[in-house]
Formats: structure tokens, C-alpha cells, sequence
């Protein structure tokens, strides 16, 4: 197995080890982690994605990339992990590039360690990224860092990402877990319907019409019940979905 998955706590870890190809996805490996992402998204209140031997994911497998058709999967599973109703956090070290970087982009939240590197070297390999990813790594490098990757194949640092609001966190697996666990406590009508609404444009009136919908749905919810009745009487709220 490429995909490794261990939940403990509400919170389910999805490691990719392929540590000799610095954890390059080939398409078997797309497959495995689309199914791991279904079935932690059943299971758990959070997700955190990392990479086994010191690398987060240093791109596609190029030896196996034959065709468009590789591209088109990904999109799928790229769908999937940033449409989990629930919280996602990339825990990076080592390279994250190219597809590393859309798996990073996928998630809700990153935690870096001191050696993560990051690159999108599609102009260095005569490839493009789809239009998904050029918004989403726009919107959470800034497009000035998103062009001069892009563009000019320039691999940025951890202290670039921490810099440029692209990091939540320093820190190594560890401290993703604290982060993912913390997420996990928490409201998850709130969190699934904030997600439909980050990623809502407001010229789509569909898109829109779903959020005004979870946002209608959460004021009318027994979680917020419990989170005001948990705030009146000084104790943790315990949050059910509903």
C-alpha cells in the first residue's frame, strides 16, 4: 500500500510512503489516496495528510506520466480533499512540488517544518497546472509568490511560507495533530458550512444559495444549542452534527 491511514481520536492521519521516489504519486497511488480521503471523511472530524522519509510529496511520478488522463484524476481526488466537510491540515516537510504543492493547496490548513521546500515547475517540464490550481496557489501564496513559481520555476523556502501567510504553523507532525485536533472538538456544521462558504464566488448564485443553506441550517442546529448551553454553564461544549 502507498497510502497509509491510522485515525486515533477523531483525527485520521493519511501518509504517503513512497520514500524512494520522494513520495511521487503515480496514478495507483491517486487511486489509493481518493479511497483513504472517502473513507477518513466517515470517520473522522479532521484529516492530516503528510509524507513518509522527510518529504511531503515531490511531485507526479514523471516515469509513469503518460497523458492528459493522469491530470484528470488528480483533478478528482483534488475535488475530494478540498471538499471534505471537514478540516484538512498538509503537515510538510522535505519537497512539496508540483502535485505536492496541489495536495498542500487542497487542504484548509499547513504546518511546515524548517526544511520544507516549495516549488510549481510546470515551466521547467513544458507542463501546465489546471485553472483549480493556479486560483487556489494564488490565494494562499499571494500572486506575486504564485507568478515567480510559476513562471520562473523558483523553489520557495519554509521561511517564505510563514512569511507570506502560506503556513499556519511551524512545526513537524506533531504539531499538526495539535492542530487537527483542536479543529476536531469543534462545531462541524460550522466548519463544513465556512468551507462551502470560502470557496463560494459570489457571481455563482449556486454556490452562494449552499451557504446561505448551511448557514441556515447551523442556526437552526442542536449544536448550536449545546455550544450556547456549554457557554452558560463554563464547560466544553460537545458538538453531535446536527
Amino acid at each position: 500500500m502507498t497510502i497509509s491511514s491510522r485515525t486515533s481520536d477523531r483525527v485520521t492521519v493519511l501518509t504517503i510512503d513512497r520514500p524512494d521516489r520522494r513520495n511521487a504519486l503515480n496514478l495507483d497511488a491517486l487511486d489509493e489516496l481518493d479511497e483513504a480521503v472517502e473513507a477518513a471523511i466517515a470517520v473522522s472530524r479532521a484529516i492530516v495528510v503528510t509524507g513518509e522519509g522527510g518529504h511531503f510529496c515531490a511531485g507526479a511520478d514523471l516515469t509513469e506520466l503518460e497523458d492528459v488522463g493522469f491530470t484528470d484524476r488528480l483533478a478528482e481526488v483534488l475535488d475530494r480533499l478540498s471538499q471534505a466537510p471537514i478540516t484538512t491540515v498538509a503537515a510538510i516537510s522535505g519537497l512539496c512540488m508540483g502535485l505536492g504543492m496541489q495536495l498542500a493547496v487542497g487542504c484548509d490548513l499547513r504546518v511546515v517544518t524548517d526544511d520544507a521546500r516549495f516549488a510549481v515547475p510546470v515551466a521547467r517540464l513544458g507542463l501546465m497546472v489546471d485553472h483549480w490550481t493556479l486560483e487556489r496557489v494564488t490565494r494562499f501564496w499571494g500572486e506575486g509568490a504564485a507568478r515567480h513559481m510559476v513562471l520562473t520555476g523558483a523553489v520557495l523556502t519554509a521561511d517564505d511560507a510563514w512569511r507570506l501567510g502560506f503556513a499556519q504553523v511551524r512545526g513537524d507532525l506533531d504539531a499538526a495533530l495539535e492542530l487537527a485536533a483542536s479543529a476536531a472538538d469543534l462545531a462541524p456544521m460550522t466548519q463544513a458550512g465556512s468551507k462551502l462558504g470560502f470557496d463560494a464566488h459570489g457571481g455563482n448564485h449556486t454556490e452562494v444559495a449552499r451557504y446561505e443553506a448551511a448557514f441556515a441550517e447551523a442556526w437552526s442546529s442542536d449544536d448550536l444549542t449545546e455550544g450556547r448551553s456549554a457557554f452558560r454553564e463554563r464547560r466544553t461544549p460537545q458538538f453531535q452534527g446536527r
